[in-house]
C-alpha cells in the first residue's frame, strides 16, 4: 500500500469513520453481495476500513474477517463493531492471509490507493485468496488522467479497467459495470469475478 496514504487513515481515522457511517448505505453494492456471494461461505474484507461492510456481511449471512492496513481504522471497526473479527493485512502481497481459505472476498474501493505498478500483483493475490468457484467482488475509485493526491495526502492512481481484467487470473468475469457509486456520489468500476 502506499504509505502516505494508510498513514492519513490511521492518523485521522476516527474522521474517516465518522464520514464513511454518515454516508448513505452502499445498497447498490449490498445487492450485488447477495447476488454473487455464496451465503454462508468464508468471506474476506480486504481493505475493511472502519468495518461498516463486515458488519453488514457478518448480519446478512457471510461470516466475516476484516482485514486493513491501518491499525487506527483497525481500532474503529473493533469499537464500533465488538464481535467482529479484524485482522491486519496490506495490499498487494496479502502474505499474513493464507491462500484458498475464503468462499468470498470483497475489495471495495482499496487498489486505487496502490501504485499503479501494484495493481496487478494485487489482483493475483486476491484471486488466490478464493477457494476454487469462490466469488470475488473488486471495485476501485475512478480517476481521469493521471494519478492524483488529495488535499490530506491520500493516492488515487489513474488506470484503464484492463489493467484488472486481464489480471484475475484462473478467473471468469460474471459481471463488471463503470457507473457511481451509491452511497459516495464517485464514479468507480466493478467487477465480480469467480474462480475456476
Amino acid at each position: 500500500m502506499d504509505k502516505a496514504t494508510v498513514d492519513t487513515y490511521t492518523a485521522s481515522a476516527a474522521q474517516y469513520a465518522d464520514e464513511w457511517l454518515e454516508q448513505p448505505a452502499p445498497d447498490d453494492m449490498y445487492e450485488r453481495l447477495r447476488r454473487f456471494f455464496k451465503l454462508g461461505g468464508m468471506t474476506a474484507d480486504i481493505g475493511c476500513g472502519a468495518g461498516r461492510d463486515t458488519a453488514w456481511l457478518y448480519a446478512n449471512g457471510y461470516p466475516a474477517v476484516g482485514y486493513d492496513a491501518s491499525e487506527g481504522l483497525l481500532e474503529r471497526a473493533r469499537l464500533a463493531f465488538a464481535q467482529g473479527v479484524f485482522k491486519t493485512a496490506s495490499l498487494p502481497e496479502l502474505r499474513e492471509i493464507e491462500d484458498g481459505t475464503f468462499d468470498n472476498v470483497l475489495c471495495e474501493t482499496v487498489i486505487m490507493h496502490l501504485p499503479i505498478a501494484q495493481i496487478a500483483s494485487a489482483c493475483w493475490h486476491l484471486v488466490a485468496l478464493l477457494k476454487p468457484g469462490g466469488m470475488l467482488y473488486l471495485s476501485w475509485r475512478v480517476t481521469e488522467g493521471a494519478d492524483v493526491r488529495d488535499k490530506t495526502g491520500r493516492l488515487y492512481s489513474a488506470f484503464d479497467a484492463s489493467l484488472v481484467l486481464d489480471n484475475l487470473p484462473g478467473t471468469r468475469i460474471v459481471f463488471s459495470e463503470d457507473t457511481v457509486n451509491q452511497s459516495s456520489g464517485k464514479r468507480v468500476y466493478r467487477v465480480v469475478a469467480q474462480r475456476v
